[in-house]
């Protein structure tokens, strides 16, 4: 198969090839996922060491900043050392950091491998996820570039009028002045019927303007639709927290193996070692997809690997977008992807798009 072939069958599109000469072809992201080089020399193409993680990342995450959306969200994948030595390009490309989900994958990571005559340290059985979100910006009536907090005290004290008065326009007793419109760190993202109202209330009974109250486009007042489109997506279950105690893949669900070259995506089980050295447990990926996008919604996984993610994206009924370079990876990867896509055909889960 030439490594330029793309598959996109039904619910999922899988590149082989370098992702960055795919990009181009993907909709914009409404979460990323993140796996790629971590500086341990894991796989062909990754770094030997993590002080050049920035420039191996660099070129995707500019093109992660061109394609996102205001609501998008990216799970970071890595080490902590791996993940603090990216961190600063990911806040100066427009990404604001929200938290650090960390993969516990206890003793049983280390076991047989580590005493205390080869190593002189604490033994390392995690990894980390950092999730962010895009941060917000919008242009002012009065040609500022604010974030949206700043943005929405803004509108407010262009319009003249007192800021008690953003209560009566949302008819709420204090929380549109306490939460909606303070500058201080109890600000909360207001639901978009809030601003709507303030919008029409400032249109009604502030000072005259020719530049609309509240206008992301400089024509109109946002509506309340638009207004909560830009917030990211939280799905929030009860009971997960940011440390997953899960123990690394060592059941069926880890593939072995190699795959016979002359015979594509045919794949010989053996009992030597796995397959992928990294491959991240499909319950990981479920939580990370299902708490960050809603049904329909689009997924990327520009490092896939074995492509968990968009394994676990197939089968919640999003659309993942990926790719995988290397031809064994690829081979798996797409076998996956069809047995996930088959799984919801024979569950009448999938229905034909018109």
């Amino acid at each position: 198969m030439n490594v330029n072939d793309t598959v996109a069958i039904k619910r999922f599109h899988l590149f082989h090839g370098n992702v960055s000469e795919d990009y181009k072809n993907w909709p914009s992201p409404d979460v990323i996922i993140s796996d790629g080089a971590y500086g341990v020399r894991g796989f062909r193409g990754d770094t030997s060491d993590v002080s050049s993680l920035s420039d191996w990342y660099k070129p995707h995450v500019l093109e992660w900043a061109k394609a996102a959306k205001p609501s998008t969200s990216l799970w970071f994948w890595n080490t902590e050392v791996g993940w603090a030595t990216v961190h600063p390009l990911l806040l100066a490309t427009g990404w604001e950091y929200v938290q650090l989900a960390i993969w516990d994958k206890g003793l049983a990571h280390i076991a047989g491998n580590v005493n205390g005559q080869t190593i002189r340290q604490l033994p390392v059985v995690t990894e980390v996820a950092a999730l962010y979100r895009r941060k917000v910006f919008l242009n002012t009536g009065d040609g500022q570039t604010l974030d949206a907090k700043g943005w929405l005290r803004a509108e407010w004290k262009r319009s003249g009028l007192p800021m008690s008065k953003a209560n009566e326009a949302c008819g709420v007793k204090n929380a549109a002045t306490r939460k909606y419109l303070t500058s201080d760190w109890l600000w909360y993202w207001p639901p978009g019927e809030a601003v709507q109202r303030m919008a029409d209330y400032c249109t009604k009974h502030g000072a005259h303007t020719e530049s609309p109250y509240f206008s992301i486009d400089g024509k109109r007042p946002v509506t309340a639709v638009e207004w909560d489109r830009m917030r990211a997506v939280w799905n929030h279950k009860n009971g997960i927290t940011n440390v997953w105690s899960r123990p690394p893949l060592a059941d069926s669900e880890r593939l072995k193996g190699t795959m016979e070259r002359s015979a594509p995506r045919t794949y010989k089980p053996t009992k030597q070692s796995a397959a992928h050295l990294n491959q991240k447990p499909l319950d990981l990926m479920l939580t990370q997809v299902a708490s960050t996008t809603n049904e329909g919604d689009v997924v990327w996984e520009p490092f896939g690997g074995l492509a968990s993610g968009s394994v676990a994206s197939v089968l919640l009924g999003r659309y993942p977008y990926s790719a995988e370079i290397d031809d064994t990876f690829y081979s798996l990867a797409l076998t996956r992807l069809e047995e996930a896509n088959t799984f919801l055909e024979s569950n009448g889960i999938y229905r034909e798009e018109q």
